[in-house]
């Protein structure tokens, strides 16, 4: 279950950027924005692994005898682009000025995505799935719902370090599935 709340909050990370970016820059920006900004984020975030477990789960009996070298794939690649992101130098991620439907679509859809490929590799672990996106939505939730809030106080001061610590679990979780496959545990 430690495993299944770190790749919750790993995937969440995302979500809370955007929350706290939302939180500075939004006017008026509190709790009744800072609840719809969550839910948005953590139904996306709940949906996706199921999705993307379901898509797994029908590969699965083609790929079984790689599914560990997949499982830990996506999640380097995943946590690679994570801590990629925080290393090049760009440009932040453009927060909306308004939190209207389409725009809380948008974010909820672009952070969510990781959570898809997530879900894939789940199907190629002995994991609960509806368990695992009830969590991953719920942290989603709790951190989109925080990281505004927060945002109206504390500034922009954590999206870097929160991606970096984010994709630097992930790639971990990979690397773990990995090694217990080939140790034989």
């Amino acid at each position: 279950m430690i495993e299944i709340l770190l790749i919750a909050v790993s995937l969440a990370l995302d979500a809370f950027a955007v929350s706290v970016s939302s939180g500075i820059s939004v006017p008026g920006f509190g709790w009744k924005q800072a609840v719809k900004m969550g839910l948005y984020f953590g139904v996306f975030q709940a949906a996706m692994p199921l999705i993307g477990w379901f898509l797994g789960s029908s590969l699965s009996g083609y790929i079984t005898a790689v599914d560990h070298w997949i499982a830990f794939g996506l999640l380097a690649l995943i946590g690679g682009r994570m801590v990629w992101g925080t290393l090049k130098d760009g440009a932040e991620e453009e927060v909306p000025a308004d939190l209207s439907a389409g725009r809380l679509m948008m974010l909820a859809v672009a952070t969510s995505i990781d959570a898809l490929a997530v879900g894939v590799s789940m199907a190629f672990m002995k994991v609960d799935i509806a368990v695992a996106a009830a969590v991953i939505g719920l942290v989603a939730f709790v951190l989109s719902v925080v990281g505004g809030l927060a945002g109206r106080r504390l500034g922009n001061l954590f999206h870097q370090k929160a991606e970096l610590v984010g994709g630097l679990v992930l790639i971990g979780i990979g690397l773990k599935i990995l090694v217990e496959h080939l140790m034989g545990g």
